[in-house]
Order: C-alpha cells, then structure tokens, then sequence
C-alpha cells in the first residue's frame, strides 16, 4: 500500500442549514481520497487494469487538491487496514472520495468489493464470498458516521462474474453491482456501468489505452472547470455509451445523487470577467487552489432548495452567518427586491429574522438568481449567483419526494374486482422515464403508460388518463421498479395486498 504526503490543503465549506432557521456554524473543510486497485487475483481471474485505473484516479484527485491515499492489490486484512486509515483521515465537514477498481459482486441486492484473497466459491458458498469480501454500503455508513459533508463514491468494478468456471456452477449473484438508489443525504455514487451491463477494459486489441473506458473518460471530465458532480456524471455517461456502441457493447454508467446543492469538484464556470468587475461568488463549494480575496470576501456564499407547488415555485435561501437582511434579484440588472422579516426573532442577532424564502411564477423562466443580505455587523454580503433551471428543480424535487414516499407508489382497492392505483406515480411522473411493474413477479416486466410531464402543471392527471390496472382477484402481490430521467434505476419494491 502506499500512502501520500498529506496536504493540509483547507477548504472553507457551508453546511446546509434549515430553511427557516438559519444557525448552522461553518466549518473549516478538508479533501481526501482513498484509491484501491486489485489486479493480482489469487483464486479469481486476474485484471489487467485496475491498478492502473487507481493510480490515474490518485493523480486526477491530487490535482482536485485532495490528500490521496492509493492502495493496490490489497488482501482482506489489508484491506480492513486501509479502511481504517481512511477512517481516521476523515473529520467532520470533510470532502471524500472512495475510488474502487477490481473485481465487484452482488449478492441479494447487496454489493461486496471483493479482495485479492477471495477464495474461488461455487453454488451454495454465498456466505464464503460475503465472509471474505468488503460490503459497499458499510462505506458509506462509515463516512456517515465520521460526519463527513460531502462522501463520493465511484465503482469501477461491472465486470464479469468472477466466479464463473467451466463444468461448475456458479455463485448465485452477479458480477455487475446493484443499484444504489437508497443513499443518505450528502452521497454521490458512481457507477461504470448499469445493472446487468459490464463494463470494458478496452475497446479492441489494438487498444493501448492503460485505463478502462470508464476511469480514462471519467477522470478527464473531473479535471474540466465549472462541471459540478452531475454534469461530471452525465457526459461521462454519454461518452462512455458513444465509445462502447462502437464495438456493439452495452455500457451505460450510472450515478445517484443524494446532494443537496451543486459541488463543483474544479471551480465553478465564471462569466467573461470584465477589468473592472468583483470577482464572482458561486453557491458550490469553493474552488481548492489558493485565491487571493478581498478581506470582505465571503465565503459563506447562500445555497438554493427549489420547491414546486401549484402556485409555482418556492426558493429558500439558507445563509451560514447571521442576517440582518435579505435582498434578491432576477438576472444582472434591475432593482433588488427585500424578502422582508418573519415573526420571530433571531437569538443571534437579537433581531427579526429575514424571511429566508420567495415566490416565483409557476412559469418562471431559466435565469440567474442574485442574492445578496446584511451581516451581523451592517455590512453588505454579494450579490451571490445562484443558478434557477425550472427543468432540473422539477425533476430533483419529484425525485426526492418520491424517494420520500416509496411505500406510497402502489394502492390496492377491490371495486368490481381488483384494482391497482399508480396514482402517485403519475402525480410526480416528470422525475421518471419509465415504470415497470411485475403481476406475482419479482421482476417487472409490464410498463405502465405515463401521460407526458406538464411543466406548467406538473402533478395534475390529465383527465383522459387511467391510473390504475385491473388485476386478476387470485393477486397476491406487485413490484415495481422505476427508471429515473437521469437513467438511475430505483430499489425493486414489492406492494402486497
């Protein structure tokens, strides 16, 4: 295992505070990394790239400003180790990153990073590769616990089943990972490819590349300026399928997102600057490398949630430092508007506190929303960007609320026989591609029909829609699965009567 020199390098970051309250402290924030790949495979197929896969991801990251610890071929035990050195580097208010390249398998819906030592196993030996392996989800419930604001996780690990042999039979599971769609607040998830796919090491045997298609795409568009973590995602996925349908091979990355403002890994895209113009203030994280600032910079820059209701739109602002005031405008010109004061003091500033939220028209355009508000001291603070993109708040508040309320997807109803309702679904239908369900299936394979989304009236049903199917009375139950906009796949959920 090799560790880096660490790089005290500090980041200031905002936490997210309530919407109404807004008391959250702000803490002084690190990055750092943890890169693994296993290549040399004891009892398993050995891989050629994943060594190299981690060393790229260490290098990429270390230009992030990340303190990277790289680990290679690591058994077990080692395993463990670095885990716990991971661990112990991780504080809260923290940025980390978890990059894994080597041999991935899923188990019951559950994903295990496997070790260079995992004993070859055939049918019935589950538990010998659970025993032996890493468990993906206890990651991330480690960072959770160690606090950190910020956890990214990347798995460049769909390869084939690892424990495939001739004239055996093998281990019930897969070698491409489960969907990780039930994540807590706070994690983004990387996938190389989708469920059921694999992913390429190479696109031919006159490729020399030393890295996957994934890592050698991946971790160019982590270097390029101004791309938050999504968009990140996104034209990985996109260059990634464009490179693999030229070989006829299925390879859609995947990722899930569970933030809640924007995290921009490289800066954020400034306008052309003109001589004489401030510099400009983003709502992200800020950028990692020095910059020199004017002392009545902050760094405490608003964050935006974005709510859709029938009346249109609902922005609340949270601001980390004390406010005696709040003031925002459409666009770069015009007048500031004053959000005005709620009814209750503030025991910081021993004032009213601003009203933190504002109204937008159901119709409101795409635009940039500058906020700027009155520190404790009398001093006024920005104006800050925020970016308003009506399409992608629709589609990022739906998905939350039906994160939210999973176990209301599906209703049973027995009138003049047996009736299933999506009603739900349909409501909050402009965050989904597709729904499938399954009749006494735990695999859906039936796709409801959806009505298109109505931006202009997202969660009304058309009148002319049916939301429910008729079943036969014998049913006993329904799964049902959902494919988001982005292409991220939902948990398979059972509905029993």
């Amino acid at each position: 295992m090799k560790n880096w020199l660490s790089l005290k390098a500090l980041l200031a970051c905002g936490l997210l505070a309530c919407s109404m309250a807004l008391t959250a402290p702000a803490l002084a924030a690190k990055r750092v990394a943890l890169v693994i790949g296993n290549n040399d495979y004891k009892n398993v197929p050995k891989l050629q790239k994943a060594v190299n896969d981690a060393r790229t991801m260490g290098d990429t990251l270390k230009q992030l400003g990340f303190t990277v610890m790289l680990a290679e071929n690591q058994n077990r035990q080692q395993f463990s180790q670095t885990l716990l050195a991971f661990d112990n580097a991780v504080e809260p208010g923290d940025t980390a990153f978890f990059f894994y390249a080597g041999h991935g398998f899923e188990i019951a819906g559950q994903n295990f990073l496997l070790p260079t030592d995992v004993p070859a196993a055939t049918e019935g030996q589950e538990e010998l590769v659970r025993d032996a392996s890493i468990l993906a989800d206890r990651i991330i419930e480690r960072l959770q616990n160690k606090k950190a604001r910020t956890s990214i996780l990347v798995f460049d690990a769909c390869r084939n089943n690892p424990f495939e042999r001739s004239g055996t039979r093998a281990v019930a599971g897969g070698g491409g990972l489960a969907p990780m769609t039930q994540l807590p607040e706070g994690v983004f998830s990387v996938f190389s490819a989708g469920p059921r796919q694999t992913a390429l090491d190479r696109l031919s045997n006159d490729d020399v590349n030393p890295n996957s298609v994934f890592t050698r795409t991946f971790s160019k568009e982590l270097l390029q300026p101004g791309e938050n973590l999504v968009q990140v995602a996104q034209h990985t996925r996109r260059l990634v399928s464009e490179m693999a349908e030229t070989v006829k091979h299925k390879q859609i990355p995947v990722y899930f997102d569970q933030m809640v403002d924007d995290v921009f890994l490289n800066g954020a895209k400034a306008p052309e600057a003109k001589q004489a113009d401030p510099p400009q203030k983003v709502a992200a994280l800020p950028p990692v490398m020095p910059r020199i600032t004017p002392p009545n910079d902050s760094v405490n820059a608003p964050i935006a949630l974005f709510s859709r209701h029938n009346g249109g739109w609902t922005v609340a602002f949270s601001i980390v430092d004390p406010t005696l005031g709040i003031s925002w405008r459409m666009g770069d010109t015009g007048d500031f508007r004053e959000t005005g004061f709620l009814d209750t003091l503030d025991p910081r500033t021993r004032k009213r506190m601003p009203n933190p939220s504002i109204q937008l028209a159901a119709d409101a355009p795409a635009a940039t929303i500058q906020v700027r508000y009155i520190d404790a001291s009398g001093e006024m603070q920005g104006p800050f960007p925020i970016k308003f993109d009506p399409e992608a708040a629709l589609i990022h508040d739906q998905r939350k609320i039906l994160d939210m309320t999973a176990t209301s997807w599906l209703s049973f109803r027995e009138f003049n026989g047996l009736l299933v309702y999506y009603t739900h679904l349909m409501s909050y239908r402009c965050a989904i591609r597709e729904v499938r369900v399954g009749i006494d299936s735990a695999v859906p394979d039936k796709v409801l029909k959806m009505p298109p989304c109505d931006p202009k009236d997202p969660v009304a049903i058309p009148a002319d829609a049916t939301p429910y199917l008729k079943l036969a009375p014998s049913t006993r139950f329904v799964s049902v699965e959902l494919t988001y906009r982005d292409g991220s796949l939902s948990e398979i959920k059972s509905f029993r009567r």
